[in-house]
């Protein structure tokens, strides 16, 4: 239904600013879902009692935020997940020299079982509470490049199978959107350097103690509930980390 729009829910906040949170509350109840259209600014203006100015501002930021996606002559979208969106948008491995790659992915294994402490604190779970665990090995330009350890709250995908992992022709993201109706808006990373342990040598081919970068993830959906901790072991050598606002909005 719609809502008659009140300056006062947000005493100092721009008027701007009051739209495009009630436009959000509308992405987080699901009234515009990933890929679809919305409403025309006509109908958008009637329904916050604004300007179309006023409206576009609003409209104007969460598109940089690549929340929403313009498309020429065809209006305004709820951004949904493809490969180019997760290339810009989410991975940010580089050559040291050269253009950014799609990477190879090999599925490694998928598992059930309890999340550990650490699992518990990032995801946000209660303790006990279980994980489906997901290990790929990533290649870029011929060579196994990354790991990553993927954990995701059970209560999201129980259903989760194997098959579903292995045979996807698509990213990770729009698996969880297209099937289990969950939709990352945006991920919260943590960079370090450690050595590589036995296993993550094992799994990339080095010695153990190489140096490698460390990057958790953590992946969020419009209601900011943590859907996703990943863990991904970088290979340096020959490639680094590069996250910039203007791939973002690629």
């Amino acid at each position: 239904m719609d809502q008659v729009f009140r300056s006062d829910l947000a005493l100092g906040m721009p008027l701007y600013r009051e739209v495009k949170h009630k436009i959000m509350e509308a992405l987080r109840d699901g009234e515009w879902k990933p890929g679809e259209i919305i409403p025309a600014e006509k109908r958008l203006c009637e329904r916050f009692g604004v300007s179309v100015g006023t409206l576009r501002k609003a409209v104007d930021e969460l598109t940089s935020e690549s929340i929403l996606i313009r498309h020429q002559g065809r209006g305004t979208f709820v951004a949904s997940h493809s490969q180019d969106r997760y290339m810009f948008g989410f991975f940010h491995i580089c050559p040291k020299t050269g253009q950014k790659e799609y990477p190879k992915v090999e599925f490694i294994s998928l598992s059930r079982e309890k999340a550990e402490p650490d699992t518990v604190k990032r995801l946000g779970v209660a303790r006990g509470a279980r994980v489906v665990r997901i290990l790929n090995r990533l290649s870029l330009g011929g060579r196994a490049v990354i790991i990553d350890d993927i954990q995701l709250p059970e209560r999201f995908f129980a259903a989760m199978t194997e098959d579903q992992v292995r045979e996807r022709r698509t990213t990770l993201y729009q698996l969880y959107q297209d099937v289990f109706d969950v939709a990352v808006l945006r991920t919260e990373e943590r960079l370090d350097a450690v050595g590589a342990d036995a296993r993550i040598a094992g799994l990339l081919g080095i010695a153990e103690g190489t140096p490698l970068l460390h990057i958790v993830r953590r992946a969020l959906t419009f209601r900011d509930e943590v859907v996703e901790v990943r863990h991904s072991w970088v290979l340096s050598t020959d490639h680094e980390y590069v996250a910039s606002d203007e791939a973002h909005r690629s």
